[in-house]
Formats: C-alpha cells, sequence, structure tokens
C-alpha cells in the first residue's frame, strides 16, 4: 500500500488516538496469569497488540471481543497455561516476544516462538541469557539470540539480582514476569529508569512490588487477580499528531485522554525545551496510569540536544521529534540512542536515508543523528517505510509541509500500532 501526502495547513480539530500499545500488551498477559476476568476497554487493535492475544489463545485462554476495542480475558492462573498445538508465530512484535520467554520460561511445557523477517533478525540474547541464569532453558539460532526459539520447560525457575547493561523495559518485564515463577524476590536493576508498565500494572493485578530508585523487585508466586483495564491512548502515538500541529501553520489540535506515564513522557519534556506551544489539560489517573488532554499549536521550534537519561523516556518517539527538529531554528542533536538501531528496522539508518531524499541537512552518528534546522522539505519523492510504522508516520507527518507531495511505501505497516492514522490525519 502506498499513502501520498500533500502539503496541508490550518489542521484543527479534537481526537483520540489509539490505546496505548504497551499497556494493551500487558494487559492481556497479566489478564491470562490471574485469576478471573480482566475487562479491558480502549484496548489497541493493531497487529502487535493482536499477536499478543493470539499467542495466549493458542496457550489454552479464553478471549472476547478480539479485534474491538473492549475484550475480556479469561485468566487462567499462573500456572493454568496449556502447551500449544503449533508454533506462536508473534508477527512483527518484540514486545510480545521478549515478554513471552519470560512467560514461558517458568511453564512446564514446551514452547516455540517465531515472527515475521524483521522479528527473526532481531536480538534475542538480552532476555535469553538473564532468563538461563534462573534456569530457563532455550535453544535457537546464534544460541538462543535469534528466532525461532525453543523453550523448554518444566525447570523450576530461580530468583535473581540482574544489573541490566541497558535501559529496556522489555529486558526488564520479562525478567519479572518470569520472576512470578521463582520462590523468593528476583530484583531488576538498570542504569537508567525504563518505562514502568509492567511494574504499575503487576502492583494493580495484586502482585508484591517494590520500586527503589533504579531497582525493581516483584515477589514470586503471587495470586494475580483479574481487573478492569481502562487504556489511555498512546503517546507514542499522539506524537506524530502533536508535530503535525507544531509544524504546520495556523494549527491548533486537542488530543484527548492520552497517558502521560513519566517513564513515557520525554516526548513532552523535548517538545517544551524545543518552544512548543503545547499545554496540558485536565490530568487524572485511571488504573495506576496518569493521563491528560493535549493541546499543541503552531509553533517556532528551537533545535535542542537530546541525551543521556531522556533518551529512555522517548526513545519510540525520535523519529517524529528528527521531522520537528528540521524545522526548528538551529542545529538538534541526538545521542546515546544506540537503541534505535535494533527496532523494527535501524531506525538511524533509515530516517537519515528517507530525510536527505526529503532534502534535509542530516549528519548520521553512530548513537543518534544531527540535522540541521529551518529546511525546506522538497518532497516529491517516494520514500520507504523499511516495514516500521514509526518511520512511516514521520515520513507523512513531513510530507504535511513539504513543496511537493511525499508517498510512502508499504505504508500498511502502519497498523500495526495506529490503525486510523490515515483517517484523523484526514479529520484534521
Amino acid at each position: 500500500m502506498q499513502l501520498k501526502i500533500e502539503s496541508k495547513s490550518n489542521l484543527t480539530g479534537e481526537v483520540n488516538v489509539p490505546g496505548d500499545k504497551s499497556i494493551s500488551h500487558r494487559a492481556v498477559m497479566l489478564g491470562a496469569l490471574a485469576q478471573g476476568k480482566t475487562e479491558i476497554e480502549g484496548f489497541l487493535t493493531g497487529e502487535d497488540c493482536l499477536s499478543t492475544v493470539k499467542a495466549f489463545q493458542a496457550l489454552g485462554v479464553e478471549v472476547d471481543g478480539v479485534g474491538t476495542e473492549a475484550m475480556t480475558i479469561h485468566g487462567k492462573g499462573l500456572a493454568g497455561l496449556e502447551e500449544a498445538d503449533d508454533v506462536l508465530d508473534l508477527g512483527n512484535s518484540g514486545t510480545t516476544m521478549r515478554l513471552m520467554l519470560g512467560i514461558l520460561a517458568g511453564q512446564d511445557f514446551y514452547s516455540v516462538v517465531t515472527g515475521d523477517d524483521s522479528l527473526r533478525s532481531r536480538p534475542m540474547a538480552r532476555v535469553t541469557e538473564p532468563l538461563a541464569e534462573m534456569n530457563g532453558q532455550f535453544y535457537g539460532r546464534d544460541n538462543a539470540n535469534l528466532a525461532p526459539i525453543t523453550v523448554l520447560g518444566g525447570q523450576q525457575l530461580k530468583v535473581m539480582q540482574y544489573r541490566s547493561p541497558v535501559a529496556s523495559a522489555q529486558v526488564k518485564s520479562s525478567i519479572l514476569l518470569a520472576g512470578l515463577y521463582a520462590d523468593g524476590v528476583t530484583e531488576v536493576i538498570e542504569p537508567a529508569k525504563s518505562r514502568d508498565h509492567t511494574e504499575r500494572m503487576l502492583e494493580y493485578f495484586g502482585a508484591n512490588v517494590e520500586v527503589d530508585g533504579l531497582a525493581v523487585k516483584v515477589e514470586g508466586k503471587p495470586e494475580l487477580k483479574g481487573q478492569k483495564v481502562i487504556v489511555p491512548g498512546d503517546i507514542s502515538s499522539a506524537a506524530f499528531l502533536m508535530v503535525a500541529g507544531l509544524i504546520t501553520s495556523g494549527s491548533e489540535i486537542l488530543i484527548k485522554n492520552v497517558g502521560l506515564n513519566p517513564t513515557r513522557s520525554g516526548v513532552i519534556d523535548a517538545l517544551e525545551q524545543m518552544n512548543a506551544n503545547l499545554e496540558l489539560l485536565n490530568q487524572r489517573e485511571v488504573n495506576g496510569e496518569p493521563i491528560a488532554d493535549i493541546i499543541v499549536k503552531s509553533s517556532q521550534l528551537q533545535g535542542i540536544v537530546i541525551d543521556g537519561e531522556l533518551i529512555p523516556l522517548l526513545i519510540d518517539e525520535i523519529p517524529i521529534l528528527a521531522i520537528a527538529a528540521s524545522q526548528a531554528e538551529g542545529k538538534t542533536v541526538i545521542k546515546d540512542a544506540e537503541e534505535l538501531r535494533v527496532k523494527e528496522t535501524d531506525r538511524i539508518d533509515a530516517m537519515v536515508k528517507e530525510l536527505t531524499k526529503l532534502g534535509v541537512e542530516v549528519i548520521e552518528r553512530e548513537d543518534g543523528m544531527e540535522i540541521v534546522g529551518k529546511q525546506t522539505i522538497q518532497g516529491g519523492a517516494k520514500c520507504r517505510s523499511y516495514d516500521d510504522h514509526r518511520v512511516a508516520m514521520s515520513l507523512a507527518i513531513a510530507g504535511l509541509i513539504a513543496e511537493e507531495p511525499v508517498i510512502i511505501e508499504n505504508a500498511e505497516c502502519i497498523n500495526i500500532s495506529f490503525p486510523n492514522f490515515e483517517e484523523l490525519l484526514t479529520e484534521l
């Protein structure tokens, strides 16, 4: 599918973005491991989250309302999952695979997980190695670094204290979920704070969780109980519309009910540093997660340095921040973001190549990029999506200010996280 975007200004209106991807994944997982029913409202019906649903259905979990925003998970309890009769195909979802490996390590049955070409190329040793220290058993390509990966169940997992070399919510979550199956307390210590949806939701479902700075502990063998989960709008999706409103003239957009988890809201901090005309309204909390409405207006942005501890708090938003940076006064430097090279694609390489194609002066760094601001987006080009939803949507937003139309090829990947992206843009 090709997506053609033409120059537009005066974007106005009120919108709701799809449900938070990270929270949707975790609501299904913990709902499946809990006793009783978990009712989910605002579930993200994107392909990645549906991969999580299908995996748990294959493991014997009954799910009502599949494919809709309102689902009910009939929990089986920690020990209630059943051996699947086929390989678990997790599509493009790295979150599903890494977190599932933690859960499957604690089961008493055999499992095999795989995914599409992209997922089979992404590194899994970052979770299989620490999980092996907990007595999990894994076999796969490149010493269980690459899927397909076999998980040999039946091992009693051991508690551990793990010092993660990277600030990664997926690594942390995988170990904490495995820790549910160990006797005693499992602890993960990170070099910087990563998103904390797993800790919040574990506690909400009844687990004993302790957070102390960069350390998180979970006590094994809890009795999780099904809950009602209202999924807020995904701030990563909202970021595309925020930047659209900031860089197009005469625009004012109100985005309702957006999750503002402090471990995810780095994009707000970065845009405020860039002098964005942005305001948070009606701040409140729902099932342990802070939310608010966000209003953005056309702005004269300023170039900044994005690095250090801010990076884990906005790692998924860097592609769209690169578009904002191209319209800011002065240079924007993004560094300490090596993690971008092992996402759905190498997002540093992809954004540098496609921005250059659109006429933007950008310098690639090993850990990020430097973007010269106040540049004209030339357009008139066919851009690659690299089958990466965030790259595709970032290039689409660039098209709103391009001199000529921008065409994004293989844009169907947008359905991974934002199925109604084109519809909302059209509405605005």
